[in-house]
C-alpha cells in the first residue's frame, strides 16, 4: 500500500506518526510523512513539510487579548491555510492507497474523498469521537464528569475546527479540477492511540474505532548523553518537563526560573535529585539553585531517562503521559492547555499521579505535597508500566491500515 501520514503539532504528535512511518515501512508499505517544518524529520523515513512552524504558532507574544489576536491573525490563520494547502498538494502528488491524518489537517476529508481513497483519523486523546462517558479532552469541561452532558462537549472542538473553513475551502484550489466534492465523506475508521490502561475503552464507542494503545517505537531504547547518564547514575531522581511549554511575556524567563525553583526545592525535601528539562522555555534553573544534584538539559530522551526515575513531574501532554506510564514511574501533572488538564485527571483517576497542579498554584510548597502523594503510588505505577509495555500500538495500527 502507498500511505500517506498528516500529522501537525509537538514533538508529542510527530514521534507517534514517525513510529507509524517506520514499522509500515518495514512491513514493505510505501510510506511518506507530512509534518511541520519545525519538527525533527527522520533520516530514514520519506518526509515532505507542511509549511507550519509549530513553535512559532503556538508561542504568542503575550496574554493580553490583543497579543493574542493579532498573533491568531499575523501567525495562526497564515500558517493553517499553508497547512491545508500543503497536505492537500502533498496528498495529489504522493497518490496514495489510504491517508492516515492528525485531526488539525482539516483539509484531509475533502483531499480523499477527491481521490476516492480511504480515510483513518487518528486521535491521540479523545476529542473527535464523541462518548457519554467522559466529556471530549480538550476544552474547559475536560476534568469534569458531565454525565448526560458529556457527549455535548463534543461540539467545542467541531466548532473550533469551523472557524477555519474558509481556509479550507481555498486549499481546495490544489486539487484536481481546483473543486471540492459536494459533501465530506466519514472516516473508514478511527485509530485511537490510547492505552486502555490509561483510558479504558467505552461501551459507546462505535466498531470503526479501533483503540490500538500508543505509538512508538519497539526496537532498543535510545541512549542518553553521557552527562546525563552519568548523572543518572549518582542516586535517586526527579525528571521534571514542561514540554514544549513556551514562557510568553516579559515576565517569560522570571516565571521559568519560579517553576524551575519550586520543581528544586520540593525534589530537596523528598531527598530526590533533579533532572531539569527546560524544552521551550517554560522551565529554568535559576543560579541559585545550581547544584551537584541538579541538571538541566534543553531535551532528553524519555525513553532512556524516565524508566530508572522515583517520578516525574510533566505537563500531561498524550505522549508524555503515556511514556511515563510505560516507564511505570508516578507522576505529578502540572496540565497547562488543550488535552493535558483531561489527562491530569485521567491519571489521578487510574492510581498513577497526584491530583493535577494547577500551573496558577505552582509552588514549593504544593510541587512537595504532591510529590509525597505521587511517591506513594509507585506500587500501581509499576503494575501500569507493565501493562503498557505489553501493547504494541503501531502494530495493531497498520493491522487495521491493512484491512481496509
Amino acid at each position: 500500500m502507498r500511505m500517506m501520514l498528516l500529522t501537525a503539532g509537538t514533538r508529542g504528535d510527530v514521534e507517534p506518526f514517525t513510529a507509524l512511518a517506520r514499522h509500515a515501512a518495514a512491513c514493505g508499505h510505501e510510506v511518506r510523512l507530512a509534518l511541520p517544518d519545525d519538527a525533527v524529520a527522520p533520516a530514514d523515513v520519506d518526509t515532505v513539510p507542511l509549511g507550519l512552524d509549530a513553535r512559532r504558532v503556538l508561542a504568542p507574544p503575550g496574554r493580553s487579548p490583543i497579543a493574542i489576536a493579532h498573533h491568531v491573525r499575523s501567525e495562526v490563520r497564515p500558517a493553517m491555510r499553508r497547512m491545508f494547502a500543503a497536505a492537500v498538494r502533498e496528498t495529489v502528488a504522493f497518490d496514495p492507497d489510504v491517508v492516515v491524518h492528525h485531526p488539525l489537517i482539516l483539509s484531509a476529508p475533502m483531499v480523499t474523498d477527491t481521490l476516492g481513497v480511504p480515510r483513518v483519523l487518528a486521535e491521540f486523546a479523545p476529542v473527535a469521537t464523541p462518548s457519554a462517558r467522559f466529556p471530549a479532552a480538550g476544552g474547559p469541561t475536560a476534568t469534569r464528569d458531565l454525565g448526560s452532558g458529556n457527549r455535548t462537549s463534543y461540539a467545542v472542538p467541531r466548532a473550533a475546527a469551523r472557524l477555519f473553513d474558509a481556509d479550507v475551502a481555498r486549499a481546495a484550489a490544489g486539487l484536481p479540477g481546483g473543486r471540492g466534492p459536494a459533501r465530506r465523506s466519514s472516516s473508514r475508521a478511527t485509530l485511537m492511540a490510547v492505552s486502555p490502561a490509561l483510558l479504558p475503552r467505552p461501551d459507546d464507542w462505535p466498531e470503526r474505532v479501533h483503540q490500538t494503545g500508543a505509538w512508538y517505537e519497539d526496537g532498543p531504547a535510545p541512549t542518553a548523553d553521557p552527562a546525563v547518564a552519568a548523572f543518572l547514575d549518582a542516586g535517586p531522581f526527579v525528571v521534571a518537563s514542561l514540554g514544549s511549554m513556551a514562557s510568553l511575556g516579559p515576565s517569560a524567563d522570571g516565571e521559568a526560573s519560579a517553576r524551575g525553583r519550586a520543581v528544586v526545592t520540593a525534589a530537596r525535601f523528598h531527598g530526590l535529585r533533579v533532572l531539569l528539562v527546560t524544552g521551550w522555555g517554560g522551565l529554568a534553573l535559576p543560579s541559585e539553585c545550581r547544584g551537584p544534584d541538579v541538571l538541566a538539559v534543553r531535551s532528553a530522551p524519555f525513553d532512556a531517562v524516565l524508566p530508572g526515575a522515583a517520578l516525574a513531574v510533566h505537563h500531561g501532554g498524550a505522549g508524555t503521559s503515556h511514556a511515563v506510564a510505560r516507564a511505570g514511574v508516578p507522576a505529578v501533572v502540572v496540565p497547562v492547555t488543550a488535552d493535558q488538564p483531561f489527562w491530569a485527571a485521567q491519571l489521578h483517576r487510574q492510581g498513577l499521579a497526584a491530583a493535577a497542579v494547577p500551573l496558577r498554584r505552582l509552588s514549593a510548597w504544593t510541587l512537595a505535597s504532591a510529590m509525597g502523594d505521587a511517591l506513594s503510588r509507585r506500587e500501581r505505577a509499576a503494575e501500569v508500566g507493565r501493562l503498557v509495555r505489553r501493547e504494541h500500538g503501531v502494530r495493531r495500527a497498520v493491522d487495521v491500515l491493512e484491512s481496509l
